[in-house]
């Protein structure tokens, strides 16, 4: 008897056992259930529709119907996304998403955008947090990290800085493109220079170099420089500033003694403020040249 005691409660061991895994696994079954109810949850419109349908909530649909109107949706969102690209100028090459945490009232996902606006390459990866209360939902971003492949990227430290911590999406790429405006309004000004007065002007480097040289064209050794520089503040506030720079070789120095050199940059930010920024340059430009007013180097 004892013994077939030692053998039932064995047996009630290993049952238990069993009941305890059985348990454990029907609660997983029914926690991934809900994880893909949350999934398409959060989808809208024909996207949802095609989620549930999948998930068996809606086996009235039809296949054939779901697939034209998902073609339908895709087409539009391809229309949308040329649109706003023209509008603002900045193309995605990339988006991923990844779930961290899903329930009935939170999802945390992790994105991650990749793309450029012009030359400046930008990968934007952060957190969004939806917490959901009765009918509305609340979004916010909870950490965000700001990578920029560009030669530019060092006007943008300090805003860098900020934006990650304030997190602020909208203001990092409402600054990116009024930067990316400037550094073409540069790159304009220089080739136009550049092309009208091609013995006098260059442009070491690229289009958009900083530096737009000015050769004097009977003294070699007498150069101008204007160095165009476009700084970002913290606050993401974008602000170009030109300087007129003289490299006079001091041959040249000797004859002047008693004139004061270095003034140069101060004259021409008076003269840019009367005339404006390019009327300021071509100003320069035709004096350095000595070409008479309304007259290009082609023309003299």
């Amino acid at each position: 008897m004892e013994k077939m005691s030692v053998e039932n409660k064995e047996q009630v061991e290993a049952l238990e056992a069993q009941i305890e895994s059985l348990q454990a696994e029907v609660e997983e079954l029914q926690r991934q259930k809900q994880d893909n109810q949350l999934d398409w949850f959060h989808f809208k419109g024909h996207t949802r529709e095609a989620m549930m349908f999948l998930c068996k909530q809606r086996p009235e649909q039809r296949k054939q119907t779901l697939v034209s109107k998902l073609i339908e949706e895709g087409e539009e969102l391809e229309e949308d996304l040329k649109q706003q690209t023209q509008m603002n100028g900045i193309v995605l090459n990339g988006i991923t998403t990844k779930t961290l945490q899903s329930s009935s009232r939170n999802l945390i996902q992790q994105i991650c955008i990749s793309g450029h606006c012009s030359d400046l390459v930008f990968n934007v990866e952060f957190k969004l947090s939806e917490v959901k209360e009765a009918d509305r939902s609340e979004r916010r971003i909870t950490e965000m990290n700001v990578v920029l492949d560009s030669f530019e990227k060092q006007n943008f430290s300090i805003f860098l800085s900020g934006v990650e911590e304030s997190r602020d999406l909208p203001l990092f790429f409402r600054t990116l493109r009024t930067f990316s405006d400037r550094c073409g309004d540069r790159s304009r000004a220089f080739l136009h220079f550049k092309d009208k007065f091609p013995s006098l002007v260059s442009v070491p480097g690229c289009c958009r170099s900083e530096v737009m040289t000015l050769n004097h064209p009977q003294i070699p050794s007498f150069m101008l420089f204007f160095h165009w520089t476009i700084n970002v503040s913290a606050e993401g506030a974008v602000s170009p500033h030109i300087d007129l720079l003289t490299k006079i070789p001091k041959e040249a120095l000797k004859l002047f003694p008693s004139q004061p050199v270095g003034g140069a940059s101060e004259a021409f930010h008076s003269l840019q403020r009367i005339l404006g920024t390019e009327a300021a340059m071509e100003s320069i430009i035709r004096a350095v040249g000595l070409f008479p007013d309304n007259q290009s180097e082609c023309e003299a």
